[in-house]
């Protein structure tokens, strides 16, 4: 095989014919599960890039790049110093284990656009010969000169600018280009060469030397020999001239593949081009090139076009249609008649001709459009290409492998390479918008590019690790909170932990308000995080949570006056409230503040202003308080036996755990009435006022530390939005988290328990929801049409369904970037987070390589 190029500077490439290509690298447009109006905007984008095109004969390269474990380990350890956190480390090598073995690729989209050449066409003839001499002789490449480069250079900045679509184009490195050719080359081979190594090499790149450019030799690129329904050098019959079925061996119209050796190895590829379109095909399923990426196995296109002016396409269709009445005349003189195909094509060219005359900017894109599949054997290879044939004859789409063009549709795939002539026999004709359809420029990719593993997209047909960084998000000026919306058992809590394990593990710090009676998290945080972690059980009371212990100052009486008035129902600016806040001033500028004290001082306030208004309203509160602080569910605000909470010691563990299992708040109804609420009983006021301070502490542990992530989960979270306090934690974090470094992450059964503030959320699952109304209240959570049935169906039964075993995890997740995709959640196979990180009664705790929930 000869190197399809003689130079490579920047992102241009000289091909052997003296052409000269463009290369850039496109940020692909999000897919999968998008609004129709989203859809509709991405969709006029693409054909906007396509009607800036007129004239031009560009190629678009779909590549599965090949992602090495490690890869992923060096995503989840990037911009952390791993090395001092061994726990993180013991997690990524857990990864590699579980990723090892399996296909993994990633969907990488390239353009690259011949440039018009500057050369006369004899010029252009004498360079094409010179090429195929230097190639045949083994003669270096001509130089080219300085000049010519400049004005390519020019030229492609030209066109890059005047490209439509808004699209992200990156000029390709020559690296990239070479990765490109040994892309192609090494399908089917375990070597494959990784992108992400191109990106940041410094090779293969042509220099302007002594008034011309100048290459390195590219000549070991093509040491590479093809054999179309090759067999292996062990297979092969033992006499060249022994006819195939003397020698035992199958048919060589039956082995429809190309056999590609190397040094590093046999890889065997199946090549199908498109030979049919349907006529017509609704919008929502158009994107073909696309769903691809849905199959069990990789697939590559390589799409040549050729954009046709809307003059010249409607002077193509006035000729056809002409050509068209004559046939129908020369039928019409039949006892037959007219077939009815000549009807249906008429129709189609009328249409076509009534779409071209709308605007004057259309364009009619001409393309031959080849799939490549492959494996490391040849039934394999075939196997694929059969069931990718068979996928796309489901949607009316004809493709064909031909035997004898298999090396013409590989060499189509390589930058540079001329499109063999015989190939034109495939070209399909779309305008501009139908093409834009087949969503060859998107990708449903979701997550984060680093962080924590999470588990894998599902919609991607090989594995694609699902990456996320809220920690990150703050650094990127987005918002670092989170949310799970799902049925009991839906997975939920084996996300949240997850998750808030990840973030501590990494260097960050996770506060966990847990209000389950078995008190899970508490037993989850001593099994993950060991020595690390902090228990601090409300209704054991073994730790003060007096705010004028734990704050002081100012901060503390601003708590304890909030505290008091909240316990006691009374007002601020009331009677009963100056005397309260007296009392707090005075104790929180004296000696060893306390709540005890406060108490004290109302009493001294009752006692020397006997018959005063002032002295009742003290002694009111002072019999109020006695009775409040005589319940075991106060100990934590009002023992002084207790040793003091501390921010920067208790608080500064890597998972600070608050269980909240005694504690008991009035329902949500209650405080809509200021009466209801004071005939509550007293172990609700009581818990009402203790979750205040409880949750005054977990915002400004989490605030005190900008440099050091924090994440505030709270599950089960329709307990704690149905009050006012619990609502203002979750308001201030969502509001100022990011920029304190804090994140919070709830998980509630319903998208309405989430507060008013959820649409600050930046990271949205959406777990099974078997109530068809809950089910469209979380699809219009994560932006999508809670009316489309399809996608009510999927969450209310396509998600873990009960009763599968190995579909336990499955969500659907929108990230910060507006990305949504279907997930699993899957638990690395570390000892000390699979004991208890399941909730589900009975489950064995076995380890396997990598659990799912």
């Amino acid at each position: 095989m000869r190197t399809p190029f003689r130079h490579v500077h920047g992102h241009l490439l000289w091909s052997l014919n003296a052409q000269v290509w463009a290369l850039w690298r496109v940020a692909p447009l999000p897919g999968g599960y998008l609004p129709e109006r989203v859809r509709q905007g991405l969709l006029g984008r693409v054909t906007s890039l396509v009607r800036s095109m007129p004239g031009l004969e560009p190629r678009v390269f779909v590549l599965a790049s090949q992602t090495d474990p490690g890869e992923v380990a060096e995503r989840m350890v990037k911009d952390i110093d791993w090395q001092h956190l061994p726990a993180w480390a013991q997690t990524c090598a857990a990864a590699v284990d579980l990723l090892t073995g399996q296909e993994i690729h990633e969907r990488t989209l390239w353009l690259a656009i011949p440039l018009a050449s500057g050369k006369s066409a004899a010029g252009a003839s004498v360079g094409a010969l010179y090429g195929e001499l230097s190639a045949a002789l083994d003669l270096p490449p001509v130089p080219v000169p300085e000049a010519d480069v400049r004005a390519a250079l020019a030229e492609a900045e030209r066109l890059q600018t005047s490209l439509g679509g808004g699209l992200g184009l990156r000029p390709a490195s020559p690296a990239e280009i070479v990765w490109m050719l040994q892309h192609a080359i090494h399908r089917g081979l375990p070597c494959e060469p990784l992108v992400s190594d191109a990106e940041n090499s410094p090779l293969f790149g042509s220099r302007v030397r002594d008034g011309g450019l100048t290459s390195p030799s590219y000549a070991d690129l093509g040491q590479v020999r093809l054999a179309e329904g090759g067999r292996g050098r062990d297979k092969e019959p033992k006499a060249d001239r022994t006819p195939w079925w003397r020698s035992g061996a199958s048919s060589p119209m039956g082995r429809k593949w190309l056999q590609v050796e190397s040094e590093s190895g046999i890889g065997y590829q199946a090549h199908l081009v498109f030979v049919e379109f349907p006529a017509a095909v609704a919008v929502q399923s158009a994107d073909v090139l696309a769903q691809l990426e849905g199959l069990p196995f990789p697939v590559d296109v390589v799409v040549d076009l050729h954009v046709v002016p809307a003059k010249k396409a409607r002077e193509q269709v006035r000729r056809k249609k002409k050509e068209l009445l004559d046939q129908a005349e020369q039928y019409g003189a039949q006892p037959t008649g007219r077939p009815h195909s000549l009807s249906e094509a008429t129709e189609d060219l009328a249409e076509q001709d009534a779409r071209m005359a709308r605007t004057s900017v259309e364009v009619e894109v001409q393309s031959v459009t080849v799939l490549s599949v492959w494996g490391p054997d040849a039934d394999t290879c075939d196997a694929r290409a059969r069931e990718l044939s068979a996928a796309l004859s489901g949607g009316d789409y004809r493709v064909e492998r031909p035997y004898g063009m298999q090396e013409a549709l590989f060499t189509l795939g390589l930058p540079g390479a001329v499109r063999a002539p015989k190939l034109k026999q495939f070209t399909q004709h779309q305008l501009s918008e139908d093409w834009a359809a087949t969503g060859a420029l998107t990708s449903s990719r979701v997550g984060d590019p680093t962080g924590m593993l999470i588990g894998y997209d599902l919609d991607y047909g090989t594995v694609r690790p699902v990456l996320l960084n809220p920690a990150d998000a703050p650094q990127v000026n987005a918002s670092a909170s989170s949310a799970v919306i799902g049925d009991l058992g839906s997975g939920k809590s084996v996300l949240e932990k997850l998750v808030a394990a990840a973030v501590a593990d990494r260097g960050g710090r996770a506060i966990v308000i847990d209000r389950t009676p078995i008190r899970e998290w508490a037993g989850f945080a001593r099994t993950a995080m060991g020595e690390r972690c902090q228990i601090i059980d409300s209704a054991q009371a073994r730790i003060s949570i007096d705010p004028l212990r734990v704050f002081g100052g100012p901060v503390g009486a601003h708590y304890a006056l909030s505290y008091l008035t909240l316990q006691l129902g009374v007002g601020a600016m009331s009677a009963a409230g100056a005397v309260l806040h007296h009392a707090v001033e005075t104790v929180s500028g004296g000696p060893d503040p306390s709540m005890g004290k406060v108490l004290d001082v109302l009493a001294a306030l009752a006692a020397n202003g006997s018959g005063t208004s002032r002295a009742d309203a003290a002694a009111t509160m002072a019999d109020l308080l006695r009775v409040v602080s005589g319940n075991p569910l106060a100990a934590m605000v009002f023992d002084p036996e207790l040793v003091p909470l501390t921010l920067d010691g208790d608080l500064g563990a890597d998972m600070v755990v608050v269980t909240t299992t005694g504690l008991t708040l009035p329902p949500k109804e209650a405080f809509a009435d200021v009466e209801v609420l004071r005939q509550q009983p007293l172990e609700a006021l009581i818990g009402r006022a203790v979750l205040y301070l409880i949750a005054a502490i977990a915002r400004q542990a989490a605030f005190t530390e900008p440099e050091r992530f924090c994440l505030v989960a709270l599950d089960e979270c329709y307990w704690l939005t149905s009050s006012a306090e619990g609502s203002a934690l979750v308001h201030e974090i969502l509001h100022d988290g990011r920029k304190h470094g804090a994140g919070v992450f709830l998980g509630a059964h319903d998208e309405g328990d989430l507060g008013k503030d959820a649409g600050l959320i930046a990271y949205r699952f959406l777990a099974r929801t078997s109530d068809s109304a809950r089910a469209a209240r979380g699809l219009r959570f994560l932006g999508l049409d809670g009316e489309d049935e399809d996608l009510v169906r999927l969450v209310t039964t396509g998600l873990s369904p009960v009763g599968h075993a190995g579909r336990e995890g499955e969500m659907l997740l929108r990230d910060p970037r507006m990305q949504v995709g279907r997930i699993k959640v899957v638990v690395p196979a570390v000892p000390r987070l699979q004991e208890s990180i399941f909730t589900t009664p009975g489950r064995s705790r076995t380890l396997t390589k990598g659990s799912t929930r």
